[in-house]
């Protein structure tokens, strides 16, 4: 029997055209939600929707003035509602200390931190009508060193994207909205290549990273979508201010 745990519930999903943002969304299709998926390239968000009526796009810059209230507003219009937001789009422009432009890291503070508080502000009343969930994804690379110190800024954005799941939990609370976020190790994903990184580089950074990780490979974004989906089940309904790491062991090992 199909499991229709999100039936008649509506889920937004930023970054979903790749990656952990596209497997996400069409999970919670999969359990009868309808999904709006969010991202910035039109062809990409069409193959994450193919074959998933459930799932509608809508192509945005998160990071751009007022798209947080597009946002929102359209899945409104769309289902009549929203029941959980999945802050998930992210940016990494890869550079060490003495090499940060502050264009790059400009972009990285509003897609990474800014777009997740506008979004989640937008979205604060339609989530409190339906008991709704915010679940942000951060990653474990902001809990330890890592030997790719050039992604530091990235990781300091997600860190404080967890500080602001404890305390917007506390805040919400009495409005009914849970707040958890998961935390990814390191996840084979379409991100290096997005960076314009070569084969052989990425080959190297993913080797170092493994040998930071307790089970000694890296993760799926499946494997990260279980998750999310679990934290946002009505039976994960006592579970608020959590921040889960899904990464290996990394965190720990």
């Amino acid at each position: 029997m199909a499991d229709t745990q999100f039936q008649g519930r509506a889920v937004i999903v930023t970054g979903g055209g790749t990656g952990i943002g596209r497997v996400t969304a069409r999970a919670f299709a999969e359990q009868g939600a309808d999904v709006l998926v969010v991202g910035r390239t039109e062809a990409r968000l069409a193959e994450t929707a193919a074959g998933a009526p459930r799932i509608r796009t809508l192509v945005a810059d998160i990071s751009a003035p007022g798209t947080a209230d597009t946002v929102v507003g359209t899945a409104v219009e769309l289902f009549g509602r929203v029941d959980v937001l999945v802050n998930n789009a992210a940016v990494a422009r890869q550079a060490p200390l003495g090499q940060v432009e502050r264009a790059a890291a400009e972009e990285m503070f509003a897609v990474n931190l800014l777009a997740p508080v506008l979004l989640t502000q937008a979205a604060t009343d339609h989530l409190a009508e339906t008991g709704g969930v915010v679940v942000n994804v951060s990653t474990s690379t902001g809990q330890r060193g890592w030997p790719v110190p050039a992604t530091a800024f990235y990781a300091a954005m997600k860190t404080a994207l967890e500080s602001l799941t404890r305390t917007w939990a506390v805040e919400l609370a009495p409005r009914g909205v849970r707040v958890v976020a998961v935390a990814p190790g390191p996840i084979a994903t379409p991100i290096a290549q997005d960076q314009g990184l070569d084969i052989e580089r990425i080959e190297a950074v993913r080797r170092a990273l493994t040998e930071h990780v307790p089970l000694r490979r890296l993760g799926t974004p499946e494997e990260v979508a279980f998750w999310i989906v679990q934290l946002a089940r009505p039976e994960a309904g006592f579970t608020t201010g959590l921040v889960l790491p899904v990464d290996g062991g990394a965190a720990v090992g």
